[in-house]
């Protein structure tokens, strides 16, 4: 970076051979004027007004107008004469907390780099003595022709001064308060900080002009011969505040929107929204369900199949469902093994007591249609046994009546 102006800080007695540096630039786009029937560039040229002639640089000097409109001709030398110590100096008068610094008062800034081999020693120890402090110092310094009021702080491993205006020429700020008593509610503050607390804080280092950018893809696109539409302007409302409430909720929902969409944007798929899903059943509910129905229906439940042998050594398989719906009504076994079903299923909380209830289920429905069958072979014996009975003893009586 080229230096603009070389001189030393006087630090008490030490001195220290510094270059001044740029340490801000400016980035706006320049434009020039143009006569708009031909493209013509427009100069200005410097005019004498008394002879109208035009002069060059050469020919230029300073001046002082006075009041009355006379010019009091200021030489170089004139002001190199001046009783100025700081003209090559940068002069430390004193070193102050920064919070004692007024924004107000900030102007130009500058990094001050050590000036030669020499110069490291003492300009370290410059900026350590100000890292260790956590104060600032303030100077006076002499650039193009007037003496300055500066700040000198740590940036990094760097001392940056800060031009200051001097204390005189801050303005007070007289008539730009709002007129009147104007009263703030406890809950309009409430609103304003949730709103400064959803917009959070920002990266400084993210922030960049859009309307510099704006302005290259313009003049990009007019060189490439290329037809610019006009943007749509956003919709900013008409500047009124009708409810000061309503519109301090509108923009914290509003914000709160924008965040949102940004963290579902950054792949994370968290909208700020809570997901409602049903509650599923658990077994154990499921189960003290079950207990509840008759014998006939919790038997279908439990056990669909079931193979068994009957008295005569077959094997049978039949359906649970059609063997309950039989043995249901008939077998008092069944009942009990119901209700003892219903204990076992309205205890079980867990898959050990479900596994239980359902060998419990499938003994009591083999043990039932076991009984069943005998039952059902017996009566068919007896029934049949009595059949024949009735018919050897028809005869006797018909004999008998004779």
């Amino acid at each position: 970076m080229r230096s603009i102006w070389n001189g030393a800080i006087s630090f008490g007695l030490v001195s220290i051979p510094i270059k001044l540096v740029n340490a801000t630039e400016n980035h706006s786009i320049s434009f020039r004027q143009i006569h708009l029937a031909d493209g013509g560039r427009i100069r200005y040229r410097k005019v004498c007004e008394l002879d109208e002639e035009e002069v060059s640089g050469g020919e230029i000097g300073k001046a002082y107008e006075d009041a009355d409109g006379t010019m009091i001709p200021i030489t170089d030398e004139d002001l190199a004469q001046l009783p100025l110590p700081t003209a090559k100096t940068i002069e430390i008068v004193a070193f102050v907390p920064a919070d004692r610094i007024d924004p107000l008062q900030m102007d130009a800034a500058y990094y001050l780099s050590a000036n030669g081999v020499p110069a490291a020693k003492p300009y370290t120890l410059l900026r350590e003595a100000l890292k260790r402090s956590n104060r600032v110092a303030v100077a006076k310094y002499a650039l193009r022709g007037r003496e300055r009021l500066g700040m000198l702080r740590v940036v990094d491993d760097v001392i940056a001064m800060h031009g200051l205006l001097w204390p005189d020429e801050i303005r007070a700020p007289q008539d730009a308060a709002p007129d009147g008593d104007i009263t703030v509610r406890d809950a309009e503050l409430d609103l304003a900080d949730a709103l400064m607390d959803t917009l959070g804080e920002v990266d400084m280092d993210s922030l960049h002009d859009d309307y510099r950018e704006a302005v290259e893809e313009l003049v990009a696109a007019k060189a490439a011969g290329e037809i610019v539409l006009p943007a749509e302007p956003d919709d900013t409302g008409d500047g009124k505040v009708i409810d000061l409430i309503a519109a301090l909720e509108n923009s914290v929902r509003a914000a709160r929107k924008s965040r949102n969409a940004e963290g579902a944007g950054d792949g994370d798929g968290d909208s700020g929204m809570a997901d409602v899903h049903p509650i599923k059943k658990t077994a154990s509910k499921t189960s003290g369900k079950t207990t509840r129905t008759t014998g006939a229906e919790q038997t279908t439940g439990t056990a669909k199949k079931t193979t068994h042998r009957t008295p005569t050594g077959k094997t049978v398989t039949r359906s649970g469902s059609s063997t309950a719906k039989k043995s249901a009504p008939k077998s008092t076994g069944a009942k009990k093994s119901t209700s003892t079903t219903k204990k076992s299923a309205g205890s079980a909380g867990s898959a050990g007591s479900r596994t239980t209830a359902k060998k419990t289920t499938t003994k009591a429905t083999t043990k039932t249609e076991t009984k069943t069958e005998t039952k059902n072979a017996t009566k068919k014996r007896t029934s049949s046994s009595s059949g024949g009975t009735t018919k050897k003893t028809a005869p006797s009586r018909k004999r008998a009546s004779a």
